[in-house]
């Protein structure tokens, strides 16, 4: 069969790009090797799908060219996304910090709008699909190898688009094949680190975090570079939640991280407010009342809490005051890609067209969505590049 495109990775990135092929009267065949398409969308969110953010921008991005991402993104922009869920019936509901979700549909809706467009356009899926090699032919074209259902064949296409994703999650069958293709065509690949992953504690006061599993603290977590609020999560190994996965994707291993976890309140002053109300009050009442009992009774390892608010000196004040505002953290390290929601790194900018996202060097060849070195931070920005570098890509093909 004619096909102006093979797709590698029936991904958010690879579902969009067939689509918009086939809005464009252009045919492609997706190889996915997965049993279904969709896998890593099925999971987003809690099955929900946070699908793109109202807030989006290139400043939502990581990338040794930040720069990159803006030509796509003006290309697709949020209204986009919005509207062509909407046409296909799913309409969205901000949660938080401009987070979209669908109101009375889930994830596997989302891959649903997708399969139901492919069928319609003409555009063809192979799951159970494993390409072996891409070759570029004489005449400009690409002679793709893949094996299904056991058997060995071979097709040749003019474009072959690369959108499998990165090496997060693993067990979802995330792969380096985009890389090994970039290395076959002699690409260069920026470093590549798991993003958006739990961080873990280890050494004395493991135990510490681990007793508090389950608890959060809204807080303000930073390091030199940059600084979250939301959500903490500890966890039997360290530290989760929304304000370590964003900061992850920006911390070194052996950096040290800042939580502030009174951001928005100075408990100096509340301390000293309190104490002149009601200074009889435990320090551990008092903490209770803004964090939970479990938290605040773990707070005794450090600071005074059996003592009265009233008894309490200037230096154990000021004590307070740093390590409520000012409590260091030094991770051993992450969950790695297993626990990661995506991958920071890959495909360097300077290698693609940021207009089109074609290979600079190799005529034909493009790539998309998690495996090129932009990186969205969490809550719907790297769906919102993948939507976006997939369009490009259609409309360039």
């Amino acid at each position: 069969m004619d096909y102006d495109a093979v797709i590698i990775g029936g991904g958010a990135c690879g579902l969009m790009c067939a689509v918009q092929m086939g809005f464009l009267g252009k045919r492609s065949l997706i190889l996915e090797k997965n049993n279904q398409v969709g896998a890593k969308i099925l999971i987003s969110g809690g099955g929900r799908c946070n699908y793109t953010n109202l807030y989006t921008s290139s400043a939502n991005f990581l990338s040794d060219n930040e720069h990159f991402c803006k030509s796509a993104l003006s290309q697709w922009t949020v209204e986009n996304t919005i509207s062509f869920f909407e046409i296909h019936g799913i309409y969205g509901q901000e949660k938080t910090l401009g987070q979209l979700f669908p109101i009375d549909k889930k994830a596997k809706d989302v891959v649903l709008v997708f399969k139901r467009l492919c069928i319609q356009l003409g555009q063809t899926i192979f799951c159970n699909t494993t390409v072996k090699s891409i070759a570029k032919v004489n005449d400009g074209s690409f002679r793709v190898s893949y094996e299904q259902a056991g058997e060995n064949n071979t097709i040749q296409v003019p474009k072959v688009i690369v959108t499998s994703g990165g090496l997060s999650i693993p067990k979802m069958g995330a792969s380096d094949f985009a890389f090994q293709v970039a290395r076959q065509f002699d690409l260069k690949i920026t470093k590549l680190v798991p993003a958006l992953v739990p961080l873990t504690i280890t050494g004395r006061d493991a135990d510490w975090y681990a007793k508090l599993a389950g608890n959060t603290v809204f807080c303000r977590v930073s390091n030199k570079e940059i600084s979250f609020e939301e959500q903490l999560l500890f966890t039997h190994w360290g530290l989760s939640g929304p304000a370590i996965l964003q900061l992850s994707s920006y911390w070194e291993p052996g950096q040290t991280i800042e939580i502030d976890l009174l951001p928005h309140q100075n408990i100096r002053e509340i301390i000293l407010a309190e104490r002149y109300l009601h200074g009889k009050k435990l320090l551990f009442g008092f903490l209770a009342n803004l964090y939970t009992k479990k938290f605040a009774e773990a707070l005794g390892k450090f600071l005074p809490i059996n003592k009265q608010l009233a008894s309490l000196t200037k230096a154990e004040i000021q004590y307070i005051f740093q390590l409520i505002h000012h409590f260091n953290v030094k991770p051993a390290g992450s969950k790695g890609y297993d626990k990661a929601e995506v991958m920071k790194g890959g495909i360097a900018t300077d290698e693609l067209f940021s207009k089109t996202l074609e290979s600079k060097k190799i005529s034909g060849l493009y790539f998309g969505g998690e495996c090129v070195d932009v990186t969205g931070w969490l809550g719907g920005y790297n769906f919102q590049w993948a939507w976006a570098s997939a369009y490009v890509i259609a409309q360039h093909i």
